[in-house]
């Protein structure tokens, strides 16, 4: 059972859909490889997980949008994250992706990344988004480049510190 408000989607080798309480542990691993997750946030013990977990699905109460779980239709486990992300102190909603190791070079950021962004456009009426990437992220900064992203500007995120933003192409320019 989804936890939030979040509409399935799919795309031809995955299921994105709102999160569910099992998982979590999935989510706690990824924050706990203190390497892998450092351009999200963490590395992370268990509790500060649970507590990034719960915030997702506040988030979702009070934007109506945010972070959806990535499912692997072969294998059926979370693969990852992607969704729109506007916390407290960021500049606007940002089109956000992270994949975990297992699943890692598959392309499976990319795919989720491109239907994410076409949800946003088509159902939130959003019409700009843009990526906010940590400027040593350089597999974060391919992928956003892969998506049409162009580095914008910098700025200093509250939690992350300083943060490249880099702009999706428009609704339009997409079409």
């Amino acid at each position: 059972m989804t936890l939030t408000s979040a509409p399935t989607l799919e795309t031809d080798r995955l299921i994105i859909r709102g999160p569910q309480t099992t998982d979590f542990d999935a989510l706690a691993d990824f924050y706990a490889d203190g390497d892998y997750c450092s351009g999200f946030g963490g590395p992370m013990k268990r509790d500060d997980a649970w507590r990034w977990f719960a915030l997702n699905i506040g988030h979702w109460q009070i934007h109506g949008y945010g972070y959806f779980t990535i499912q692997d239709k072969a294998s059926g486990k979370p693969a990852g994250l992607s969704g729109i992300w506007n916390p407290e102190g960021w500049p606007e909603p940002e089109l956000g992706y992270v994949v975990y190791k297992d699943f890692n070079r598959k392309g499976i950021a990319y795919e989720a990344s491109v239907r994410m962004r076409q949800w946003a456009y088509d159902d939130l009426g959003m019409t700009t988004l843009s990526s906010h990437i940590v400027p040593d992220n350089t597999a974060s900064v391919a992928l956003a480049t892969r998506l049409g992203a162009v580095y914008e500007s910098t700025y200093t995120n509250p939690h992350m510190g300083e943060d490249q933003i880099f702009r999706h192409p428009s609704p339009e320019a997409l079409s």
